[in-house]
């Protein structure tokens, strides 16, 4: 078959320190993978801005002036890395063969692009990037990483270990991917939904080559919770749970009550009142706040809203014609 068209999809926010490093590094995979023709020449870097409030997107628009292989898109706002990725896999699915999404930031191993590539020839429809140590992340990064992959798994978040966005999906499985309609989105746990063959490829993690990073703990907290509520019912059962064995105990206080009163042995006790109290009530906000965020979560898919709105392009509908 034909050499296919790759597009490397990669999300900005406020990268204008580190995406005149890392752009060259696209282009120069780009090309090497070209010259063993094992992708088309034709084939693209992405570049999506995610309404960055540096120079990112006049970065773009320069690289999209200068090497035909550059091409941006710019959202008319801020709407998180999901949503970046997203609009950028859906902007190139009707454009390219396949894809691979990966970070500006430098950390992510692009030689790995060529394993991904390879695996796509041997038949694999979705390759995801598995970094395979962690041994450049402090104690705390690494406890916290690998307490999140197991938190998804144990809530019903199917998703695969020690992997973030660097990955490639063909133009297939997006076809089959935009049928996907709801606004909130965790994009590792879908497309394991999506099914077709799939594989992994192992690479290291390097430190960020500039700038900051842009997910602290309080973001993957965040995206975490964002996860589990998107994709699984767990926590509500788990509520349930919570509350057969609250009411358990409950009933068993009510027996063990009845029966201190028959013997006489009740005496007043404000303590024990306002601790049961308190820890019933701890227990309702919780689970109020669970459900609570559930309903939230289905008041926003009852909007319909877009998930991207894309303000600029690099390019023009002439060019789009000349294609």
């Amino acid at each position: 078959m034909d050499n296919p068209v790759l597009y490397i999809v990669v999300p900005c926010y406020n990268e204008e320190e580190v995406l005149p490093i890392t752009a060259p590094m696209f282009l120069a995979e780009l090309n090497d993978l070209a010259g063993k023709g094992k992708i088309a020449p034709d084939s693209r870097v992405l570049f999506v801005n995610d309404g960055s409030g540096d120079r990112t997107w006049e970065i773009i628009s320069t690289l999209a002036g200068q090497d035909e292989h550059f091409l941006g898109i710019s959202q008319s706002r801020n709407r998180g890395h999901q949503n970046a990725v997203l609009a950028g896999l859906m902007e190139a699915k009707d454009r390219c063969d396949i894809t691979i999404s990966i970070d500006c930031d430098g950390q992510d191993d692009i030689t790995a692009m060529e394993r991904m590539v390879d695996a796509y020839h041997q038949g694999c429809e979705v390759v995801y990037g598995v970094r395979s140590s962690r041994e450049t992340d402090t104690f705390f990064k690494r406890f916290t990483a690998e307490s999140f992959y197991k938190l998804m798994n144990r809530m019903g978040a199917e998703v695969v270990y020690n992997h973030a966005d660097y990955r490639l999906v063909s133009s297939r499985v997006l076809q089959e991917f935009r049928n996907y309609k709801e606004v909130n989105i965790f994009l590792r746990g879908m497309f394991p939904l999506v099914g077709f063959p799939s594989t992994s490829v192992p690479y290291e993690r390097a430190e960020r080559i500039a700038g900051k990073s842009h997910y602290p703990l309080k973001k993957m907290l965040a995206l975490a919770f964002d996860g589990i509520t998107s994709l699984s019912v767990k926590p509500i059962r788990f509520i349930t749970g919570l509350g057969i064995v609250a009411a358990l105990f409950g009933f068993i206080g009510v027996i063990w009550a009845i029966v201190e009163t028959i013997l006489g042995n009740t005496v007043a006790g404000w303590s024990s009142i306002i601790c049961v109290v308190c820890f019933m009530g701890g227990i309702q906000l919780i689970s109020l706040g669970i459900i609570g965020e559930y309903i939230g979560k289905i008041y926003l898919e009852t909007k319909v809203r877009p998930r991207y709105i894309i303000s600029e392009r690099t390019w023009t509908d002439v060019d789009e014609k000349k294609d």
